[in-house]
C-alpha cells in the first residue's frame, strides 16, 4: 500500500499520507467527473445552473450524438489518427537509431550532438511559432496533415532521443561487442539485439507521445485553418455555438476525444510501467 519509508513511519505519518493522497486523488478527479457529468446534461438542465449537482435530466443519447451529427467530428477524429500514428511511428524510428548512435558509438563531436539534442527541448514553443509557421509555408505544407506529422517529428525526436540514449547506454556493452565479433553488421546489431531489450523503453515513449500529440492543441492552432487538416482538439471549437458555449456538446466532444490515448495507456499498461521503472535499480 505505502512506500517502504512511509511503511517504517509512525501510524500518524501512515494516516497522514493516506489523507493527503486521497485529498490530491478528489482534486485531480474532480474535474474529470464535472466534464463526464455535463456530457451527460440537458442544454436546459445547464442553463437552470445545475453545474456540478446530479443531472436532473440524462441526455446522453443526444448529446453523443449531435457530437458526430452537427459537426465533422469523425472527420476530425480520423485526421488526428493520420497525424499521430505516423508522428509516433517516425519519432520512435529516428530517436532509435540516434540514441544507438550516441550511446554506442564513440566518434568526435559526440556529446556536442547530443547537447544540441537536450537543448532544443528548452526552446520556448511561443518563440517558435512565427518561424515553423513561415517554415511550412515556405515548404508548401501549412494547413495540411503532412505540416503537422513533419513539425511533431522533428521536434519530439530530441526529447526521444535522449530518453532512449538513456536506456541504451545502460546496456552491456559487450553484447553488442560480441555481436560484432561475430561478423552482424550494426543494422543487424540494432534490429537483433538492441530493439528487443528497450522494447519497454520504446512502448512507455509511445504512449507518451501518442498522448502529447493526440492532445497538441497550440501548434494545430498555428499550422492548421482549414477542415481537411484539422485534428480533433482543434475541431471542439466547432461545438461552441455562435452567441453561447454548448457545454454539454463540449464536453461529450473532449469524452470521445479523450478515449483513444486512455485505450492506449490501458493496452501498453505494462510495457508502459515496465519501461519507466527499467533501469531505476541498479545491482
Amino acid at each position: 500500500m505505502f512506500p517502504e519509508s512511509i511503511q517504517k513511519a509512525p501510524i500518524f505519518a501512515r494516516g497522514s499520507y493516506r489523507i493527503i493522497l486521497y485529498v490530491f486523488l478528489i482534486v485531480w478527479l474532480l474535474p474529470l467527473v464535472g466534464v463526464l457529468l455535463t456530457s451527460f446534461r440537458s442544454l436546459a438542465d445547464i442553463n437552470s445552473g445545475n453545474y456540478w449537482g446530479w443531472p436532473t435530466e440524462f441526455a446522453l443519447v443526444e448529446n453523443y450524438t449531435q457530437v458526430f451529427t452537427v459537426t465533422p467530428m469523425i472527420k476530425y477524429f480520423f485526421n488526428s489518427l493520420v497525424i499521430t500514428i505516423p508522428t509516433v511511428v517516425g519519432t520512435l524510428a529516428l530517436s532509435s537509431l540516434a540514441g544507438y548512435s550516441l550511446a554506442k558509438h564513440r566518434f568526435r563531436g559526440n556529446f556536442l550532438i547530443f547537447a544540441l539534442f537536450i537543448a532544443g527541448n528548452f526552446v520556448p514553443a511561443q518563440i517558435l511559432m512565427i518561424p515553423v509557421r513561415n517554415l511550412t509555408l515556405n515548404l508548401g505544407v501549412y494547413d495540411t496533415k503532412l505540416g503537422l506529422i513533419l513539425f511533431h517529428t522533428a521536434f519530439q525526436t530530441g526529447f526521444c532521443t535522449f530518453f532512449l540514449r538513456g536506456f541504451i547506454k545502460e546496456l552491456p556493452h559487450e553484447i553488442v561487442e560480441s555481436a560484432r565479433i561475430d561478423g552482424a553488421s550494426e543494422l543487424r546489431v540494432f534490429w537483433n539485439i538492441i530493439l528487443p531489450l528497450v522494447r519497454p523503453a520504446l512502448a512507455a515513449l509511445a504512449v507518451l507521445e501518442f498522448t502529447f500529440i493526440w492532445n497538441d492543441y497550440f501548434w494545430a492552432l498555428v499550422l492548421v485553418q482549414g477542415d481537411e487538416a484539422r485534428p480533433i482538439t482543434l475541431g471542439l471549437q466547432a461545438l461552441r455555438g455562435r452567441w453561447t458555449a454548448s457545454w454539454h456538446l463540449i464536453s461529450a466532444g473532449s469524452i470521445v476525444a479523450a478515449l483513444p490515448p486512455v485505450f492506449m495507456f490501458f493496452m501498453l499498461q505494462k510495457h508502459f510501467i515496465a519501461g519507466l521503472t527499467l533501469g531505476a535499480v541498479k545491482e
